[in-house]
Parts: structure tokens; sequence; C-alpha cells
């Protein structure tokens, strides 16, 4: 094992050691749909370099290995990615695709003692799994240069910060890894969640251009617009399916509305988003009066708003005000990134919540459950801080095109194959805004075969939900297994008829 000598800054308060490059392996088995799986959990450091080979960062990963495979290379990998940017992997690691879930209870809220348990239907059954902390989250860092100094913070922002410095080194790292553990002939998959799926969709081009790495899949979880414009009366409208979904579950719609089942009732609140509320926000201030009553009492209809707050708003709802206004008159608030967790504000009034109440809930669980679980079970001794978000602001945003550059790929990969899972209450990556990404993503339609869309009752993190946690990984097993072509199935377009 190689250590680095320096000290490295791992938070404002103090200077710990860093290993650039270590590993710790440890032995475990676990049940998985009812069968015995034997695999091996390896955590650690792998450096980036820079392009005279000196080590510029040092990324923390867990890497499943299911035991007793002779043939990696028909072994899926599969690489994942969480958010932020700033956030670490612990949010799929812990919750998702691992063999180890969060205690929580069957919808998702935190329960005492805080840990992890046995994840019955993890995905490690049909694919190693390697979870990747992007620099400044969880335990990666960046390091100093062989005078013990950090790059200044512009320089650091070039390296690191931004949507394509930050493909540009990760692409890098994983081929390293690849190449360290043996997986070049093995089928690759890439997973990202929330401003990850921006980070996966820039990789699967990156990859193949600059790695000569090609992928079977790309999974994009609660995608962000991966650089795909949705402004003006898109941007508004797009919100109304997933209001629908929030008010219906918190009961706050009609009594007609409420008698239909919640799959019942999308479908026909998208028809009225694409079919009149768009062309009715085209319209702006010269829509005719008798009209914009008529659609305003139909948006306030499917979002248990009332008709003078959808007119004193525009038609044109920010989803901070539906977060603090649907259920005002209970004097509560509902969660951000999952509207079923609910909230208490000191003032009824207002515009926006006074806090997230998911994310809260949520860091109750996952904060205690990964320091413990890498530390105790996995075996990784450091005295470096786990960053849940890590401080990687200003985020650098521009030339943002990675939804362009996904379709590349797929277009130039014709095993490439793309798969967008999202909750129904999730008011911060909503779910029609996800549809809406999936269908823009290759305009020609030629290739609409490669891209499905899975939807669950659930929000941001979808798989807290017990229900979803097994049919959201049976939904990543099935896309893998579907994903690999048969061995005399060539990577070529046929002539169309």
């Amino acid at each position: 094992m190689l250590f680095l000598a320096q000290p490295v800054q791992a938070q404002n308060t103090s200077k710990i050691q860093l290993k650039a490059d270590n590993l710790v392996v440890t032995k475990h088995t676990t049940k998985i749909k009812g069968k015995t799986v034997d695999y091996t959990a390896t955590t650690g450091t792998q450096p980036v370099w820079d392009k005279d080979g000196n080590p510029t960062a040092s990324l923390f990963y867990t890497y499943y290995q299911r035991s007793n495979i002779k043939d990696l290379a028909s072994r899926p990998l599969l690489i994942s990615f969480n958010g932020g940017p700033g956030s670490a992997s612990v949010w799929m690691h812990v919750a998702y695709t691992g063999p180890k879930v969060l205690n929580v209870d069957n919808e998702g809220y935190p329960l005492q003692p805080y840990g992890v348990k046995t994840n019955p239907y993890s995905v490690l059954d049909v694919a190693d799994i390697v979870f990747v902390n992007p620099v400044n989250t969880g335990f990666s860092r960046v390091l100093p240069n062989a005078e013990g100094k950090l790059p200044s913070r512009d320089k650091q922002k070039s390296m690191f910060f931004g949507v394509n410095a930050d493909i540009k080194y990760l692409a890098q790292w994983v081929e390293t890894f690849v190449s360290r553990n043996n997986r070049w002939r093995s089928p690759k998959y890439l997973i990202g969640e929330s401003y990850g799926t921006t980070r996966v969709s820039g990789l699967a081009l990156e990859l193949q251009n600059r790695q000569w790495m090609y992928l079977n899949g790309v999974i994009l979880v609660s995608p962000t617009g991966i650089g795909i414009k949705r402004d003006g009366p898109v941007k508004a409208a797009n919100r109304l399916p997933y209001f629908a979904a929030a008010a219906w579950y918190h009961k706050a719609l009609s009594n007609e509305l409420q008698q239909k089942d919640l799959l019942e009732l999308l479908p026909e609140v998208e028809e009225f988003t694409i079919n009149k509320y768009i062309p009715a926000l085209a319209k702006g201030g010269f829509i005719d009066a008798t009209d914009r009553q008529n659609i305003a009492q139909q948006v306030a209809k499917y979002s248990g708003l009332t008709v003078e707050e959808v007119l004193n708003n525009n038609m044109d709802i920010n989803p901070s005000y539906f977060w603090k206004a649907l259920l005002r008159d209970k004097k509560q608030t509902i969660g951000r990134l999952d509207s079923r967790y609910l909230g208490i504000d000191k003032k009824a009034s207002g515009s926006r919540p006074d806090y997230s109440a998911e994310l809260t809930s949520w860091l109750h669980s996952f904060t205690p459950a990964i320091n413990y679980y890498l530390r105790e079970e996995l075996g990784y001794k450091t005295d470096l801080k786990y960053a849940m978000f890590g401080d990687v602001h200003p985020w650098d945003r521009t030339n943002n095109n990675t939804g362009e550059n996904l379709r590349q790929a797929m277009a130039q990969n014709p095993y490439l194959n793309v798969m967008v899972q999202s909750g129904y209450y999730d008011g911060a990556t909503n779910y029609f805004d996800a549809k809406y990404t999936m269908w823009q993503l290759d305009p020609s339609g030629q290739m609409k075969d490669r891209l499905s869309f899975k939807g669950y009752r659930s929000g941001h993190m979808m798989y807290l939900r017990y229900d979803d946690l097994k049919q959201s990984n049976q939904d990543v097993r099935e896309f893998i297994n579907n994903s690999i072509p048969a061995k005399d199935k060539a990577a070529k377009y046929n002539l169309r008829p």
C-alpha cells in the first residue's frame, strides 16, 4: 500500500493525514431474494493524477464483488454516483443497490438504534457494484503537492468543481479502477442519482471517446435536466402532474379525484398539461379571460390549491409556494425531495417552508449509519470526517451538454441502453420533467426502443419505501439482464426496411 506523508486539509478545524492509495478487504455473506450470496467488500482510496503523473486527489470508494465468479467477462459491473453536486455516495450505497440498507420503517422514516440491515433485494446477485465519492465528498480529498501545499481554490475549481471538469477526472478514475480490477471485458453500467444523472450522462461519452470504454447501460435515478432546456411555459406546466400526485397523497383533492388510483389520475393530468396548460401559459397575458379562468379552475382542481391562488400566481406556481400552501389549513408543510414528509413551521403564513422536512429526517438515519457501517462492519479506520455534503461550490455549470453527450454515446454505441427511474412525490426533480427529458433526449425517435421509464409511489429516493426498494432493484436487475446482448448479436445497426 502507498501512503501519503503530508497532511491534508480534511475540515476547517484540523489537518488529518490522508492515505492516497490504500484498501481494506472484508468477506461477507448475505441473502438476496432468498438465496445465499457470498461477497467481498473492498473499501479504500485510489488517486487521480495530472498529466505529469502527480497525484492531485484521492477518491474513496467501496467495491462489492460476488465471490466464486470464475468468468468476470460475463459478470456486469455497476458504477454508482450520487449527486449534489457535493453529495457523497452514501444515499444509494446504504439505501438502494448495496447489500445493506438503513434501519428505517417500511415508508422510509428513521428508527433507532441507527444502523443498517440486510438488503434482501440488492442487485449484487447479478452485478458487482462500486460506489464512488467525488472530490471533497465522503473521505475523498484534494491532495497537496510535493511542497505540501494545496492548489488554490480557483485551481481546484478548474480541476474538479464543474460539470466538465468533474466528468473528465472521474472518467480517468474509472479507467484506472477498471484496469486495476481486471474488468475491461465485463459489461459495464453507470447509475447516477439527481445531479449524478448529469455526471453519468456526460461520463457515457467521455468514457467512450476519451477512455475507449463502451457501456451497456446508463440508469438515471431522479434525473436533473441533463442540459436539456425546460424553460418558460414548459417549466411551469410540467410541475402540475407532480402537484397532483402530492395533493392526492395528502387527500387534498376533490372526492371525485381521490376515488381514482394515482396511476389512473396521473395520465389525465399529463394530458391536460401537454394539450391545454402549456398552450395557455404560452399566451401569457394575452390569453382570453374566459380561457384563463377555465384553465385556472382545472389547475386548482388538480393541484389542491384554490383558483384564487392559481390566478394570483399567474398560473405559474412556484414549487416552494406549493410545499407551504397545500396543507396551510392544517398548519403543516410538505417535503421538497419527498412530499410525503410533513413539517411544522413557526408561522402558517409565508411562501416557503422553514426547512426541508424530508432531508432532516433522512440525515437522522444516513449519517450515523454510514459512519458506523464503514468503520465497524467494513473495518475502514480513519479520523477523517465523512462529508455527507462536501465543499464544492461555486460549481461551474457552464457548457452543460450532458444530455446531448448521452444521445451521441447511444448513437455511436448500439449496445447502450438508458433507463429513467423517478418517484411520483419528488418535488425537486419531478417525474414529469424526467419523462420530458427522456422524450427530448432523442428527438429523432430512432432510439426510443432503448429508452425506458419507471415510476414509483415515493419521492426522490424512491428506494427508501420498502415496496419500492423491492421494485426499483428488480427494475435495475431486469435492465441489466435485458441489455446484455446475445453472444452472436453484433453492435451494429441494420438497414431499415
